[in-house]
């Protein structure tokens, strides 16, 4: 004993300490020999504790550190956000709140648009012939002064030339109006004694044929929402449209797109790294100078959709910690019941996957920490007249490690395998809120994660899919196909859905294909397809359809069972497609949709993308 305190107080001696502290901690050495001391770099730990010594090494070694003591440290502060306890998984996975300012439409002709605090003025550019914009494309042209028309020539006149000013200073950028969503810097005009902000808005080329196209207007939404965030200190903005910009639709794809620009993800952020948008501005009016009948319920709708594309948003973006089926599974919970009625969900154990023999899916899921989760909401109509039943089914993989054949690559991007899951979702929560009708929707998720653990699914093992069809796993990073297999047979076979799509983070190959903005769409229904074509143009989520090639199902062949999980190294997107229509009767349509690319930002993060594509097919297939 005496030995081990000799060599104790020989190394603390070494230390170049205080004389004062040296005292406290060669007497803490003498009090206990069951002290252990880790020394270097001016940090001394002990353990275990003792309740001899009057100085414990912990407080010391925070001390020299300008710290505080160890039960100071035990006494933090509440966690920001809900996520796993050492020994328990996270239950639940909060949503970020919709934006507080408010939008709403009112005809310009009853109001004053220069009562704001910001005043943006949409702008269209005159239409340009094929020739003209061949010598754009060949030549850089002077640009003409701008000839405002309407309310804004009269605003204009009112600032005494100020708007046709500001469009001359930025002539060579905004070419008066000519680029969608471009916008000027901000000109403070003084007017009636008090000094005001003036924007001018690019509306793009004016176009009598087409009108004002849905992208557009998509980017004249973000583009507003991006102003009213950039313009600090502003609590009131006025937005003056010209009357090509009218409608239902018009409103509803601009309340979209300037909401969903108001997003921020504030959910693992504290202190001054929480960024709101927007955070003065209270209130936003849109001038129509056409006609604003019926403004408020497409504005309501627009907002509504927002809503259904933030969830989607706040899925993809949750890290694994947050995110597991359980949580997934409350998430949808919470969506049935802020539905007021018009969803049901049910939620079915790993006992029920087992009663219907959905092998497939449980093989992945036995590598998981948490218990299967397999999602089923149903929508129908509040009047019960239903037109058409379809089937919505999203790929819900919270976390993808590869599982055995693990991934050396793009690991910490892998929170985002389950953005078919959160499009999907987030359109059910659109699709309560609108309440679309004579369609009757069900909205599928399989959900788990592809984990490592000593009952997780290995290469060669053989799985039997709820169809019966038998499945080789040659590579357990192509576990996807295996969960959606169970989840279309549910959704052909017990729902009895007329039309099914689905979504899914599915392939690499898809993204080498199309790349980051562009999803795949395979599909042998023509009318499927074109219905999809149409949707993707109206909603901004771009898609290009892609072959289905039969004789490619050679390569999944199985020298053991009916089929493998893998094809060859080609062609691996229409390889994994070929695979999902195993799972669903060849008589009835059905799209696998590959949004691998779009689905997340380097930037940004998640897009929320296919949210909007899924509540607009939905709503279709009631008409």
């Amino acid at each position: 004993m005496h030995h081990r305190i000799a060599i104790a107080v020989h190394c603390i001696m070494k230390l170049s300490l205080p004389p004062a502290l040296l005292s406290i901690l060669v007497r803490g050495s003498a009090n206990s020999c069951a002290n252990a001391f880790t020394l270097g770099k001016a940090s001394i730990t002990r353990a275990p504790s003792s309740a001899h010594s009057s100085f414990s090494s912990l407080a010391i070694n925070n001390r020299l550190r300008g710290g505080h003591s160890s039960s100071a440290l035990n006494m933090s502060a509440e966690r920001p956000f809900k996520t796993w306890t050492f020994d328990g998984h996270c239950e639940t996975m909060d949503w970020s709140p919709a934006p507080e300012a408010s939008l709403a439409a009112v005809s310009a002709a009853e109001g004053d648009v220069s009562d704001a605090d910001l005043v943006i003025v949409g702008v269209l550019a005159p239409a340009k012939d094929d020739k003209e914009e061949k010598e754009d494309d060949e030549e850089e042209k002077e640009m003409e002064a701008i000839a405002f028309t309407g309310k804004a020539a009269e605003l204009d006149e009112s600032l005494g030339g100020a708007l046709a000013d500001l469009a001359a200073e930025n002539a060579k950028a905004f070419q008066n109006g000519g680029a969608a969503g471009t916008a000027t810097p901000a000109a403070r005009i003084v007017s009636g004694g008090k000094a005001k902000r003036y924007i001018l808005l690019g509306l793009g080329a004016e176009d009598t044929e087409k009108g004002v196209e849905s992208a557009t207007i998509t980017k004249v939404g973000g583009a507003v929402a991006s102003a009213c965030h950039d313009q600090k200190k502003v609590a009131s903005c006025n937005v003056l449209l010209p009357p090509q910009i009218e409608g239902d639709a018009a409103l509803k794809d601009l309340s979209t797109a300037f909401y969903s620009g108001l997003y921020a993800d504030n959910r693992f952020r504290t202190g001054k790294k929480v960024e709101l948008k927007a955070e003065d501005v209270k209130e936003v009016k849109l001038f129509m100078e056409g006609s604003a009948d019926g403004a408020a319920s497409a504005i309501e709708t627009g907002a509504r959709l927002a809503k259904g594309v933030s969830l989607t948003r706040d899925i993809v973006n949750a890290p694994h910690n947050v995110l597991n089926s359980e949580s997934l599974a409350d998430t949808a919970r919470r969506i049935a019941e802020e539905s007021g009625g018009s969803i049901t969900c049910e939620i079915l154990g790993k006992e029920e996957c087992e009663k219907r023999g959905m092998g497939s899916y449980l093989g992945v899921a036995r590598g998981s920490e948490t218990e299967p989760q397999f999602i089923h909401l149903t929508y129908k109509p509040k009047d019960g007249v239903v037109k058409k039943k379809v089937g919505c089914v999203g790929k819900g993989l919270l976390f993808d490690t590869g599982g055995y054949n693990i991934k050396t690559a793009m690991m910490e991007l892998m929170k985002f395998d389950c953005g078919g899951s959160a499009a999907v979702l987030g359109a059910a929560r659109a699709v309560g809120d609108i309440q679309p009708p004579g369609v009757e929707a069900h909205f599928i998720v399989a959900a788990c994660e592809n984990m490592i653990n000593a009952r997780a699914v290995v290469p060669s093992d053989i799985l039997t899919a709820s169809n019966g069809k038998t499945i080789e796993v040659l590579n357990t990073d192509a576990e996807g196909r295996l969960t959606l297999a169970d989840a279309l047979v549910f959704a052909d076979k017990e729902c009895g859905c007329e039309s099914i799509i689905e979504l899914s983070t599915l392939t690499g190959a898809c993204m080498i294909s199309l790349g980051k903005q562009v999803c795949g769409v395979w599909t042998d229904d023509d009318d499927l397809a074109k219905d999809l074509e149409d949707i993707s143009k109206v909603t901004g989520d771009k898609s290009w359809r892609m072959p289905l090639v039969k004789e490619y199902a050679e390569e999944l062949k199985s020298k053991v069972a009916d089929m493998t999980n893998l094809g060859g190294r080609y062609g691996g997107a229409i390889t994994a497609a070929l695979f999902l229509t195993e799972f669903v009767d060849k008589k009835k349509p059905f799209a696998h949709i590959d949004i691998a690319g779009p689905v997340w930002d380097d930037k940004s993060g998640a897009t929320g993308f296919g949210a909007k594509l899924v509540t607009e097919w939905v709503r279709r297939s009631g008409e």
